[in-house]
Parts: C-alpha cells; structure tokens; sequence
C-alpha cells in the first residue's frame, strides 16, 4: 500500500536577505551628483560628517517625487508560505528581480498550501478545499509512481509534466530583489485595500520591514491614497480611508 504524505496549510513568512549598504550615503551621493561639480565618490565621503543633513535633505527628495536617485538602493527579500496565485501577480511587477523554487526540479511530495480566510472562516468550505488539496495530492503522488516506473522517464521529465495537476493553492517560495523606487511603486498598487488579500499582506510585511530599515526614504510609502489624500479607485471600489478625488475637487 503506497503512502501519501500530506503537508498542512502554511503561513506567510518574509526574511531580509540584504540591502545595500550605506544606504542614505548612496542616494545623497548619487543625487548631489546631479548638481555639484564634485565627484560622487567625494559626497559619498563626505555624508559621514553631516548625517542629520543627509537623512533631511532624503526626505526632501522623496517628498518632491525626484525618485530617481532611489534606484540605486535595492531591497533583497526571501519570502516563503505564500501561493502561486500570488506569485503570478508579484512577477508582473517587471522592475524587480526573481529567482523561484521550481515545481519541474523539486517534487511536491508533500506540498504545503494556503487557504483562503473567506474559505477557511466557514467550516463547510474549509473542510471541502483541504479535502481537494488531499485528493490533489494522491494524484500527484500517484502519476510521479507511474511515470518514475516507466523505462526511460527521469525524475525531471516526469516533476515538469505531473506538476500540471498542482493547484495555484500550491505553497511556493521566491527571492525577490527590488530598488527602492520600485517598491514604492509596489506599495502605492498593492497595500491599497483594493489589492488580492494575499498580495496586500506581503506588500504590508515588506513595507514594515523597509520602514525600519529606511525610515527616510519609506515612513511615508503605503497605498497610493496616503500620499494623494483622496481615493482616486472611484466610488465604486473606495474603502472610505480618504475621500473620494472628485469630493476634494469639488470642494476646492
């Protein structure tokens, strides 16, 4: 009798890999550069001497949406208990860097899944997704049997083939690096209340995470509401947080 393992639910998990170092003396440099006469190797230098005026004169610099300069700092993430689904989103954010666990050359043997809150809420709905999540399983289990028995099938040849049934609930992880001008773009779309449940909650674990690591650069970063001061997704999808943009337009 052939036994299938069967691995729970996962949760989200987000790890600092690395950021650039001298962050704040990186992008002064690179931005001083713009209207000095000195090499940026000297401002680079000379940040060591003035910190106070280096971290205001940042702030000023992003308020002012001069964001340039940020894309020479980049944030690298490990992030893992999250779904395909998600990463089917994330990915669409092309100025970004991506390096992901393959489903063709790691086997889902025992692959751990994320549900749904809406699903999992309702004992009725819970109770029928892990039951597909089990019967996805023996037949992942069962095809690779099948195929790895059969002469000349390898192990990757029959991963890149029976991966197909797997579902999108499918927990996977992925290395994702981005500057900083990109995650604040990454913030604006996917912290906004309108944003996939999934998505939001990694978009608002990273913004914690760059918060305190760059809190010059990133004490203002969220929704795209939180830097306009009104909500410009229409009546229709508007949380109630801000004001909708034709209210504070008519107001004026």
């Amino acid at each position: 009798m052939t036994f299938y393992a069967f691995m729970p639910k996962t949760t989200l998990k987000i790890t600092l890999l690395e950021m650039s170092g001298k962050a704040l003396e990186l992008i002064y440099a690179a931005c001083r550069q713009c209207y000095s006469e000195k090499s940026a190797s000297d401002i680079f230098l000379s940040c060591a001497d003035k910190p106070e005026t280096v971290v205001a004169f940042i702030k000023k610099v992003v308020s002012s949406g001069h964001e340039s300069p940020l894309e020479h700092v980049k944030f690298t993430f490990a992030v893992e208990g999250v779904s395909r689904a998600l990463t089917h989103q994330l990915v669409r954010h092309r100025l970004a860097s991506y390096s992901q666990q393959s489903q063709r050359y790691v086997r889902e043997n025992d692959f751990d899944y994320i549900i749904p809150p809406s699903i999992e809420a309702n004992k009725q709905t819970r109770d029928e997704f892990e039951k597909v999540m089990r019967e996805i399983q023996k037949s992942y289990s069962k095809l690779l049997e099948i195929m790895s028995a059969e002469e000349g099938v390898r192990g990757e040849s029959a991963n890149q083939d029976v991966r197909f049934v797997l579902p999108q609930a499918a927990e996977t992880k992925i290395v994702v690096t981005m500057n900083c001008r990109e995650l604040l773009h990454f913030f604006k779309h996917r912290c906004c209340a309108r944003a996939q449940w999934e998505i939001r909650a990694l978009a608002n674990e990273m913004l914690s995470i760059c918060k305190e690591k760059l809190p010059a650069v990133f004490t203002g970063a969220g929704a795209k509401c939180e830097d306009l001061g009104y909500c410009p997704e229409g009546e229709k999808f508007c949380c109630g947080k801000f004001p909708l943009k034709e209210k504070i337009l008519g107001a004026q």
